[in-house]
């Protein structure tokens, strides 16, 4: 291994050790001395560093599962906030543990001063250590090489995490393979995006030759071999794709889950599924439910129900995708939107068997046909049933783009299994309040593939031919 890559890792471990340690100190602190003084039968010695031991093994699972031990790969406000999350996620755990060992709800709030307190050791901790991160190890210098599609929006993309990414030139395929390969070598890492395939693999050689940090975007051939299964029959390395989709039992596991889940949401959310229904009527008196034609599994129709978040006009001149901004939305429905209530009827769609809880995003029919002329492998999503959450929901936004929604979701099938549903859930609850991910389209659009055509993108500070959207 690199010597600076091991000493990067050991680096990272240890900020991450020393957070979790601090945070199972915290937790004894209020155990020793509170919760443990008011047990009916007190702990001793082993019986407290169990206790102990679990609660840190329970918060290092929350905080992996909601990513918020991505130092120097993740936004300061994201671990900030996938480390909370975790910290209150655990404390909840440890609250009906501690329940049940005492036969009775304990006090909560000492708990609620463990969980403050955890709270602001995550915002202190994420702070210091991306700071110390980025002081050690400064961000890459890197040369992207492209083809012929335009990689505006790629780059706007990068220089969003200039903490990260050093984007210092940019060169065209068409500069021709001898330059570009000896620009490489003046780079820490090269970005490949959208390169045709063979000069992709000469230049991916070329980098694991040279021990040039190399990142490349899949594209969606790549990601159907991800799926792949590694046969060992002969001397000669062999895949094999089944390409057939989940399989029976896992689809029966899946409905069952669907089924109990939605149930138990359903009673779960009705008071607030009642206020928003009267909310929205006391606004303007028009329809509660909104009932649209949406595309699942195998191209088949079916009727989405949502909370109506918009006038009741507002599609009078045809599909559009919501905007950022937009005026069609009610002040009510803003509410209901940014706090995703607006989805919640889709519960019952997933009780009909409609849809699933987690799975690819119901299009309509007009804008699948739309993105379809574009990207002619879009239906490869509807080999799974439409879902209220999924990976390209959790990992991307209402407006990421056609292509980037697709190789999300074909990620999802060919990596299905009930682990990652349980996964998507779970990181579903994560980003629930944030904005970012119910943002519209732009204001110039009518959907996510929609493209502003010969306006000019200025790339400040980079060298290199300056590119157009």
């Amino acid at each position: 291994m690199d010597k600076n890559l091991f000493m990067k890792r050991t680096v990272v471990t240890l900020m991450k050790f020393v957070f979790t340690a601090v945070q199972g100190i915290v937790f004894a602190f209020f155990w020793y001395g509170y919760y443990n003084n008011i047990m009916a039968t007190p702990y001793f010695k082993r019986g407290n560093f169990a206790l102990i031991g679990l609660y840190i093994v329970i918060f290092v699972v929350f905080g992996k599962l909601f990513g918020g031990y991505k130092v120097g790969v993740a936004k300061v406000q994201d671990i900030i906030y996938s480390m909370s999350l975790a910290v209150i996620a655990t404390n909840l755990i440890a609250f009906l543990q501690l329940s049940l060992i005492q036969r009775e709800f304990v006090p909560f709030t000492p708990l609620i001063l463990m969980t403050v307190l955890g709270v602001l050791l995550s915002m202190a901790w994420a702070g210091v250590a991306n700071s110390l991160y980025s002081y050690i190890y400064p961000p890459k210098k890197l040369l992207v090489v492209y083809g012929d599609r335009n990689p505006s929006d790629f780059i706007r993309k990068l220089k969003s995490r200039r903490d990260k990414y050093n984007i210092s030139e940019m060169i065209s395929i068409n500069a021709g393979e001898r330059r570009i390969l000896a620009k490489a070598k003046d780079y820490e890492a090269v970005v490949l995006w959208d390169l045709p395939d063979e000069f992709r693999n000469k230049l991916v050689k070329y980098c694991f030759e040279q021990k040039i940090g190399c990142y490349l975007t899949p594209k969606v051939s790549d990601i159907i071999l991800f799926g792949s299964e590694n046969l060992h029959l002969f001397d000669t390395p062999l895949v094999y794709c089944d390409n057939k989709g989940i399989k029976p039992e896992q689809a029966m596991m899946k409905r069952i889950m669907d089924i109990v889940l939605s149930a138990i949401g359903i009673i779960a959310v009705s008071p607030f599924m009642l206020l928003a229904a009267a909310a929205i009527k006391l606004y303007d008196k028009g329809p509660v439910i909104y009932k649209q034609k949406r595309l699942t599994e195998g191209e088949k129709e079916f009727y989405i129900y949502k909370f109506r978040s918009m006038r009741v006009d507002s599609e009078k001149d045809g599909a559009i995708l919501a905007k950022k901004n937009d005026s069609r939305i009610t002040p009510v429905g803003n509410i209901l939107r940014t706090l995703h209530i607006d989805e919640l009827p889709q519960l019952f769609n997933i009780l009909k068997g409609d849809m699933s809880l987690v799975g690819p995003r119901p299009e309509r029919r007009e804008i699948m046909d739309k993105y379809s002329q574009e990207l002619p492998e879009f239906p490869y999503r509807l080999r799974m049933k439409a879902g209220l959450t999924g990976y390209a929901q959790v990992y991307g936004k209402y407006n990421t783009t056609p292509y980037d929604k697709l190789k999300l979701d074909l990620y999802y099938i060919e990596h299905y299994s009930l682990k990652l549903d349980i996964k998507i859930i779970l990181l579903t609850l994560k980003i629930f309040f944030q904005k970012e991910t119910s943002e519209g389209v732009e204001s110039w659009q009518r959907d996510a593939a929609e493209k502003r055509d010969g306006k000019i993108t200025p790339l400040n500070n980079i060298k290199g031919e300056q590119v157009t959207v």
